[in-house]
């Protein structure tokens, strides 16, 4: 009872905090009077020098530019950073870019954003100052943006070597997560040749009806393909690789392109070769195509010039181009101004093609697309009716192993209706039909 009789008042404590309070400003006035501006300016960067000494932070700076040139760390953190916003984020930014699929989140201006790698804690602040503009500068920006990267100093060369290298690997690959897939086409009128749209083909390798070991095979090869880049780069070789899509027509090549390229996020440069008036066209266009691409050549066996080398000194003026000005473009100079390129030939005829266009390091992998066989058929009909067992299936079956019917016609056959029953009661009519159509032709 004594103890709490002696400790002072609330109103005591209250008076004392505030004369407290009024002498520090009061002596912070005096000193600012009676003591040098200069020596002010000595102590208070002696004391900022001491704290930094005893303070166990490392702050890194990461500016949005260096002049005119854009820095891709910063780019690559504010891509990284909008995955990282926490509940308690405030403000955030975000806009739909005009080729990616998803809204892009990015961090505010004095948000702070916190990470953990390795287990090491992170925190970063985007912040901006002002640019003074001189009469003569060529910068139109009058503030630049930057990132306040702090962690404890110990941790300096794992964030140089490990952590920053990371946020620039991930960004890229969050980046081609949310990326729309474009289709390029020829257009004379733009400045690289080419102008696009988003290419909304929604095949998958779930919808084609392909074998499914091919369909196996295929996948392995783009998935091996992607993943060596240090393997191209060691054997001295360009990153590319061609396929060879032949069959006839109406069995799936143009929709596995699409296939392959949505499953992969790659654009695809559709070029026409009847379109393309010379081999210098030929050359601008191939450089304008994009890294991370599929060029596309279909039907190369009707282009004039292009079935045989042998003809090549009896073209006509009509000839685009030549088979040797495409090969020399894909062999040398397109392979050597990219990276991870994937070139694509169709063809309704593989035996009218050069055999030059064929030999391994120009086309490596051929894909005979053929006609539905019964794997494809249930395919389509999973696809199509969402059904995997049915009576009639066994006679299908029976139908398949003596009709040449296209996924295609198949397809049109399904999609006449929403009951399983009809359409394919529907489907086996068109493959009797087409069956007595062709045993009536071979007995003329």
């Amino acid at each position: 009872m004594e103890l709490f009789e002696s400790m002072p008042s609330s109103k005591a404590i209250l008076t004392a905090a505030t004369s407290l309070t009024a002498s520090v400003i009061l002596f912070r006035s005096i000193a600012s009077d009676l003591v040098p501006e200069t020596l002010q300016h000595f102590f208070s960067s002696r004391f900022q020098k001491l704290s930094n000494r005893l303070s166990s932070q490392l702050i890194v700076v990461i500016e949005e530019s260096e002049g005119l040139t854009s820095n891709q760390l910063f780019d690559a953190a504010n891509v990284y950073l909008g995955t990282k916003v926490s509940p308690w984020t405030q403000r955030i930014k975000v806009n739909k870019p005009d080729k990616d699929e998803e809204l892009a989140v990015t961090v505010d201006r004095y948000q702070e954003v916190t990470d953990c790698y390795e287990n090491v804690n992170f925190t970063w602040i985007l912040k901006s100052m002002g640019i003074k503009q001189s009469d003569k500068s060529t910068n139109p920006k009058t503030e630049l943006r930057y990132f306040e990267l702090s962690f404890h100093k110990k941790k300096k060369e794992m964030v140089l070597k490990s952590y920053l290298p990371y946020i620039l690997g991930r960004a890229k690959e969050i980046k081609e997560e949310k990326k729309a897939v474009r289709l390029h086409t020829v257009d004379y009128n733009g400045t690289d040749y080419w102008s696009s749209v988003v290419l909304n083909h929604p095949a998958t390798f779930d919808t084609m009806a392909m074998e499914p070991e091919i369909k196996k095979e295929l996948i392995e090869d783009l998935d091996m393909f992607v993943n060596r880049k240090d393997y191209y780069r060691r054997v001295g070789k360009a990153w590319k690789r061609g396929y060879l899509l032949y069959g006839p027509p109406g069995t799936g090549k143009s929709s596995l392109v699409a296939a392959m390229a949505n499953y992969l996020k790659f654009d695809v440069y559709d070029l026409d070769l009847r379109e393309v008036q010379c081999n210098s066209d030929l050359r601008r266009l191939l450089i304008g195509s994009a890294n991370r691409s599929i060029l596309v050549i279909e039907d190369i066996d009707c282009n004039v010039g292009l079935q045989n080398r042998e003809n090549e000194n009896d073209t006509s003026e009509d000839d685009k181009i030549t088979l040797s000005g495409l090969l020399n473009f894909i062999d040398g100079l397109w392979s050597s101004c990219g990276d991870e390129r994937i070139i694509v030939f169709t063809t309704n005829h593989k035996d009218r093609l050069d055999p030059a266009l064929l030999r391994p390091g120009r086309m490596d992998v051929h894909i005979e697309m053929s006609y539905c066989t019964f794997g494809g058929f249930r395919i389509l009909a999973s696809n199509y009716l969402k059904i995997e067992e049915h009576s009639k299936f066994r006679v299908i079956e029976d139908l398949l192993l003596k009709v040449k019917a296209t996924p295609a016609e198949v397809a049109g056959e399904l999609m006449k209706s929403n009951k399983a029953e009809i359409a394919l009661e529907n489907l086996i009519k068109y493959l009797h039909n087409k069956n007595e159509l062709l045993t009536e032709t071979d007995g003329h």
